[in-house]
Parts: C-alpha cells; structure tokens; sequence
C-alpha cells in the first residue's frame, strides 16, 4: 500500500504523464521558445505544470507550492515541490531521460517525494521511514567502495552557469573513477544513485524542484546527502554532493582540494 500523500503524487504525475508521453512523440511539433543559452520551456512544460497544479491543488488547497514555471504560489501549511519536466533539453532533443517531480515539505524537511519518468514508465518514490522504491522494487544504494571501480554523474555547465574549477573537478574525478555519467536531469541522476546504478553525484547552482524528491530518494536508499565541501545540505542550498555513503569521504576530500 502506498503512503497516501504518494498515492496523490502518483495520480498527479501519472495523469500529467500522458500530457507529456504524447508531445515527446510529437517533438518536432513543439513550440520552443529560448530562456537563456541552453536553457528551454516548451508548451509541454507549461501545460504538464498546470495539469499537476490543478490535481494538487484539490488535495492540498491551502498549501504553499514552489513550481519551476509558476514560481512561488503562497498558501500555509506545508509546502508542494514541482518540477514539472526536470530534463527539459532532453525532452526537446528526443532523450527519454527526464523527470516529473513532486515533493513534499514540512518544517523545511521533505517528508515525501516522487519523480516519474512517463516515457520510461518509471516511478520513483520515497516517503521518510519508509524507503525507496521504482515501481514495485525496493531501491538500495550500490555497495562500492573504490572510486577506481564507480561510476560518478555530473552536469557540465553550460553559458553562464559555467563556474570556477569545474573543469578541475572534473578532471581530478574521472581520473580516479571508471567514468563520469552526464544523465540531463539532476532528478534522473539521484534516483539512479539510489537505485545502484551510479555511485556518487555532484551538481553546483541548482534549485529545490531540480532535488527535493532525489535528495530523499538517496537518503532512503540508505545514501548520503551534503554539500560538495561536506556541510550539511538543507532546502536553501543549491549545491549538491550525493553518494553510496561509502565514497562520500574520498569525494569531499578530491573536490575540495583544488
């Protein structure tokens, strides 16, 4: 039986999936309109966001939500996480790694979170206590150790997010691990480290929607969250440092000494 906040999240992304499953299959028919360098919104975005917004805001009508595209819309209460095609370059490049994301938090702890990959037919979820699962499989973290032997993903920044030493730290990284994954999609990424398929995780400027579900996603899954210098991570950070728990040490210590 799934927690009840998941079975709404569920519902949501599930019935905004289908917006989202049809225009991927019509990419070359979307309106894209540019952001910045790199950084798209597509009409899928806009119309999955409204479709998750109309079947939360039923259930949880009093609530404060923080959305990508919206923004904040204030309520009071607990707080509704949406990020609603996390992955978007992906998305409009026809690369089936995206994410609609969806958590919950309260007392600035997130307490539940789900990311669906509609193309895929992956849902992710967690709620705290009660683990981390993808469809109907519990998820644990990988047990490797030596950096030598794990798989470590990443995004390259790009225009004007590009920041200083990145280049460094990525040379430093691949040098000392079997590769360096570049997934599309931060969501994507933390829930492959909770389901074993990557070990470690780190991403600099990113904002809660990119997160929240991953971050208790890893958790769950028996990982570890920080910052990349290995303070502790909490809803106002915007960098991120997520691994196995066993490689977080050799991470922090290889990412700071630059």
């Amino acid at each position: 039986m799934l927690p009840a906040t998941i079975n709404i999240f569920e519902r949501a992304a599930r019935k905004a999936g289908k917006i989202l499953t049809r225009d991927f299959g019509e990419i070359e028919n979307l309106q894209v309109q540019s952001k910045s360098v790199g950084d798209f919104v597509t009409s899928a975005d806009l119309k999955v966001e409204q479709s998750l917004l109309e079947t939360l805001r039923y259930y949880y009508p009093n609530a404060n939500f923080i959305t990508e595209e919206s923004g904040f819309i204030k309520g009071e209460g607990e707080t509704i996480v949406i990020d609603p095609i996390d992955g978007t370059s992906n998305f409009i490049h026809g690369i089936p790694l995206v994410g609609i994301v969806i958590g919950k938090i309260v007392d600035d702890k997130i307490t539940d979170g789900i990311i669906f990959n509609p193309i895929l037919n992956e849902f992710y979820w967690a709620s705290e206590g009660k683990g981390a699962w993808c469809n109907n499989k519990r998820l644990r973290v990988s047990k490797r150790q030596n950096l030598s032997n794990c798989l470590i993903g990443t995004a390259t920044p790009f225009g004007e997010r590009i920041y200083v030493n990145y280049y460094k730290e990525l040379d430093k990284i691949s040098k000392l691990t079997s590769g360096i994954r570049e997934l599309g999609s931060a969501s994507i990424n933390l829930a492959y480290l909770a389901a074993g398929k990557i070990d470690g995780f780190w991403e600099k400027n990113l904002n809660l929607w990119d997160v929240c579900s991953g971050v208790l996603l890893v958790k769950e899954a028996g990982g570890r969250i920080s910052e990349p210098q290995g303070d502790d991570w909490n809803t106002k950070s915007r960098d991120i440092l997520a691994s196995n728990t066993l490689t977080h040490k050799k991470l922090i210590e290889n990412l700071t000494l630059l």
